[in-house]
């Protein structure tokens, strides 16, 4: 190997994280065998859901009103992305019945896209944001395609059951 080639990926490597290292040279290499067009595609800015600290899938998430930071409570209704405090459909503080407020998986999904039948929370995992744990939750369905209209996948999901869209919950758990 030519000196002047062998100084490319230690100069790169110089420059840049060790995950972002590995993937520039993966992108590099499927680029070479498959064409740039898979390499484009593998990008993960490309990636619907990158807002979820971290989360590189294509799922999107489910409709709330400060989407696409679709942050939930324990009981799956939606809650300020930042402050945690509860909010209604429209996004201001939720402090009256009379405002209408509704769960992102169980009820907001299914009026929003009357496909979906019997949306319920499956499993997810947790991711370590900001000092703070996080857990990313599958709403799963019979639907055969997600949110974002690809074909469904598995996921976390109980069996019979796909995932259509995600939405987390921030914990009060340091990491």
């Amino acid at each position: 190997m030519r000196p002047e080639l062998a100084r490319v990926p230690v100069e790169l490597a110089r420059r840049t994280s060790r995950r972002s290292f590995l993937s520039k040279v993966g992108r590099a290499v499927v680029a070479l065998v498959g064409g740039s067009f898979v390499a484009v595609a593998l990008a993960p800015e490309r990636a619907e859901a990158h807002h979820i600290c971290g989360h590189l899938y294509t799922t999107g998430s489910c409709p709330h009103p400060f989407f696409p930071l679709t942050r939930v409570d324990a009981f799956g209704w939606p809650v300020h992305p930042v402050h945690g405090y509860p909010v209604d459909d429209d996004g201001r503080i939720y402090t009256d019945r009379r405002q209408r407020r509704r769960k992102i998986c169980q009820t907001r999904v299914p009026d929003e896209y009357p496909g979906v039948k019997d949306p319920r929370y499956g499993g997810g995992w947790s991711r370590c944001c900001a000092g703070r744990v996080r857990h990313i939750q599958d709403c799963c369905s019979s639907s055969t395609i997600r949110i974002n209209g690809d074909a469904s996948v598995r996921g976390y999901c109980p069996d019979g059951l796909r995932v259509f869209c995600i939405a987390y919950r921030e914990l009060n758990v340091a990491c």
